[in-house]
């Protein structure tokens, strides 16, 4: 039996259960670091809008949380978590991968571009502070599509019958 053979499955679900979590906490670490750049410069400016800036730099930081659900999915279908680690094919392994991927990609991309949102509405908060509810929308727009790719994951992982 060659290594493949033996750890190829389980090191292709670990793999993909970790690009879930991993890109996902990366995008939102890029996101929130974004927004959190410019909420600095308002909030120099004017401390009393720390409050409102804060929800704006926290929003990009939820695909981190998506890929972490994402990850304890994958861990769990294979049996990692209750100590009960299934016997994996490689195309098993494969399968778990590729259902993480959604999460994996879509959470790096969305968080980047939701921090980038986010820095964009910290303007809004600046000159039009009774207008920055109207940034949470266009972030949430974003946000939309990391849960998607939430749902994609969920729904590949939990349809894997083994």
């Amino acid at each position: 039996m060659t290594f493949l053979d033996s750890f190829g499955g389980i090191a292709l679900a670990l793999l993909g259960s970790g690009l879930a979590v991993g890109l996902s906490c990366v995008g939102s670490a890029k996101g929130t670091g974004i927004t959190g750049e410019a909420a600095s410069g308002l909030i120099a400016e004017d401390p009393s809008k720390f409050g409102k800036a804060m929800i704006l730099q926290v929003l990009p930081g939820t695909q981190g949380l998506y890929g972490l659900v994402a990850w304890f999915l994958a861990v769990n279908k294979i049996g990692l978590l209750g100590g009960n680690l299934m016997d994996l094919s490689v195309f098993q392994g494969w399968q778990i991968f590729f259902a993480c991927l959604p999460m994996a990609l879509g959470g790096l991309l969305s968080a980047i571009a939701q921090g980038r949102v986010a820095a964009a509405s910290i303007n809004i908060l600046a000159k039009k502070p009774d207008d920055w509810s109207k940034g949470i929308l266009l972030c949430v727009m974003v946000e939309f599509y990391a849960i998607l790719s939430l749902l994609v994951t969920f729904l590949m992982i939990n349809g894997l019958q083994f």
